[in-house]
């Protein structure tokens, strides 16, 4: 009887917690846009990605009505070339990127409509390297700068359609090897644009 109480306290004490908490979860689907620029090393050679478009899911944590953070979790696949090296328009395959990003934010209520801006850091993991042509090509995982402008709008209680551009400042050192034996190295500045509509659900 004791611990049927005692599940009954600690569920109703979850529960109390869950109404006043003050989390957002978004889901958006997002296109990244990298603006590369290249700085050649060795045998020269610039790197480009693709775009992509993809889903994404972020969680963000409001201390109050204007101060939050925001955490962002997504992944996508680039297409990988490289022009202008001593060995010819090289085909790099693919290659994933993951950028977890943390943001502090700053919002603004203009009733429905609550703009955001946000500053933070982001980590890039490279893997899921696809070689084309190559012999081996690997990408130096990245810490990076983050900034971004947005806004929700909400619709019904705890809905929310979002809007959100983002832009990353990342960089990462590539090492193509073909199967001549040639190397190409480059540091790349992959610094994307990505652009985001979705919705948002506060609990």
């Amino acid at each position: 009887m004791n611990k049927l109480v005692y599940g009954v306290l600690t569920l109703l004490s979850l529960s109390s917690l869950a109404a006043e908490s003050n989390m957002m979860m978004r889901m958006r689907v997002i296109n990244v846009m990298p603006e590369e620029k290249g700085t050649p090393t060795v045998v020269g050679g610039e790197v480009k990605l693709n775009n992509a478009s993809v889903p994404e899911v972020d969680f963000t944590y409001f201390f109050n009505k204007n101060f939050a953070a925001e955490l962002i979790l997504a992944t996508t696949t680039h297409k990988a070339s490289a022009y202008k090296t001593s060995l010819n328009n090289l085909d790099l395959g693919d290659v994933s990127l993951l950028p977890p990003t943390l943001l502090g934010q700053y919002h603004h209520d203009f009733g429905n409509f609550k703009p955001y801006v946000g500053a933070g850091i982001n980590y890039t993991i490279f893997y899921g390297e696809d070689t084309g042509v190559a012999k081996n090509v690997t990408y130096d995982n990245s810490v990076g700068y983050a900034f971004q402008v947005g806004a929700d709008y909400k619709v019904a209680d705890n809905l929310y359609i979002n809007f959100d551009v983002k832009k990353l400042y990342l960089s990462t050192d590539v090492e193509v090897e073909t199967y001549s034996n040639g190397t190409v190295k480059a540091e790349v500045d992959i610094d994307p644009y990505i652009v985001g509509v979705g919705f948002g659900f506060k609990f």
